[in-house]
């Protein structure tokens, strides 16, 4: 069926069929008009004897009427011109009205107001002459016929332009919105890729180097610098495969981000053990009282933490990292902080508000538009006793809680 409805034959055949169906309508419609014209009573000799001149002007009346979507105007001006001819000459004027309706309707449905308001203004000229070759006794009530069948057709041809525009406004408001949709969908991707990906390959590649640097001399440091490149690699995966998941399914939010179990700020122990492995110690500390966060906050505080420390492994190899975890009454605080010692280069962030430059990569971008989902902000700088410090602020709906003055304290 597809098949045959995508044809080139049946694709010609459907093209085509408007244009067949204005030519049968005005052709039925002149066909109509002649019939009724030469058989319409006349005793009283009110009209005009039908002749071949008033067969002649109906088809100039309505085989036009064929383009009147090509050229409205046109062939409004046309028909008007026919019509104000029929109606000078005499002769029976029922028959030529519905023309000049139609040709109206077109231009307003077509044209702007200003160009059909002037038309139907023209039409109505028209018609009216046409009312003094009513019946006797009812030119008033002809007079008020022609005026409210003029209003009819020019509000309805105006109101189905006014309509086609809206539904053409609605289409290209859905076609952005499924751009915007597709264009989320692609930076969230492309987030999810960058967080999974960039960590386990960093870690991956300091701990590969070492195992190289010590293969021979310290097979022991080798072997366990091995292991942890097996076990981030085997992470890496899952994670990748967890990512893959989610976004095959149907309906899922981009907003929601869900973690798989036990994600979140729940595996900064282990996230801070692998990155000591790499080099990098890292002390944890969480202050207030520690609750449940909803799933995309806690997934979103623990991607910014592991990018923070990702930037540390790869730009201070050999500094030392803290991280700071505040649950308050209604906002989560993360600040993940080193010390720069054994800095290649000193790093700079952008000014809030500034565009991100290509040196600091994706990663600022990434953890930005995380924080953003959730009305979070996200500065990086450099902090004024040396060193570099990335700080996330995340507001959390919740009934209310306070602060404790606990501190935890661990070390890796």
């Amino acid at each position: 069926m597809h098949v045959l409805v995508t044809h080139p034959v049946a694709v010609r055949i459907r093209a085509g069929l408007p244009v067949v169906g204005e030519v049968v309508y005005a052709v039925g419609s002149l066909w109509i008009s002649a019939t009724m014209l030469r058989n319409w009573p006349d005793p009283n000799g009110y009209w005009r004897d039908t002749d071949a001149l008033a067969y002649a002007l109906l088809a100039a009346v309505y085989l036009p009427l064929a383009l009147r979507r090509r050229f409205p105007v046109a062939i409004l001006l046309s028909t008007g011109l026919c019509v104000a001819a029929y109606f000078t000459l005499g002769y029976y004027h029922v028959v030529a009205v519905c023309g000049l309706a139609l040709a109206l309707y077109t231009v307003a449905s077509l044209r702007p107001r200003r160009v059909s308001a002037r038309c139907a203004a023209g039409t109505l000229v028209v018609l009216l002459w046409g009312t003094r070759l009513a019946e006797p006794g009812i030119g008033a009530l002809s007079v008020g016929f022609v005026t409210v069948a003029t209003i009819v057709c020019w509000v309805a041809g105006d109101g189905s332009r006014r309509l086609r525009e809206l539904t053409r406004q609605l289409r290209l408001e859905q076609e952005e919105k499924a751009r915007r949709a597709v264009t989320e969908e692609r930076i969230r991707i492309a987030r999810e890729l960058h967080d999974v990906i960039a960590h386990h390959v960093s870690v991956i590649s300091v701990q590969t180097g070492l195992a190289a640097y010590v293969f021979s001399a310290d097979p022991p440091t080798a072997r366990k610098a091995l292991d942890t490149v097996g076990d981030s690699a085997r992470e890496a995966l899952a994670e990748m495969r967890r990512m893959l998941l989610v976004l095959r399914e149907e309906g899922t939010a981009p907003a929601a981000e869900p973690g798989p179990p036990g994600s979140g700020l729940g595996r900064l122990d282990e996230l801070a053990k692998r990155v000591g492995e790499a080099g990098v110690p890292v002390e944890v500390q969480v202050t207030g009282t520690a609750y449940d966060l909803p799933p995309g906050i806690d997934l979103c505080a623990y991607r910014v933490v592991q990018e923070a420390l990702t930037n540390v492994i790869k730009h201070a190899p050999r500094a030392r990292a803290t991280v700071r975890v505040h649950y308050g009454a209604d906002e989560v605080h993360v600040r993940v902080k080193d010390d720069g010692s054994g800095r290649p280069a000193v790093r700079t962030a952008p000014s809030a508000g500034a565009t991100v430059p290509k040196s600091t990569g994706q990663g600022l971008i990434g953890m930005r538009e995380r924080a953003t989902i959730y009305q979070g902000t996200v500065t990086a700088e450099p902090a004024p006793e040396g060193g570099f410090e990335v700080s996330l602020r995340v507001p959390v709906p919740r009934g209310g809680g306070d602060d404790a003055d606990a501190v935890r304290t661990r070390r890796r």
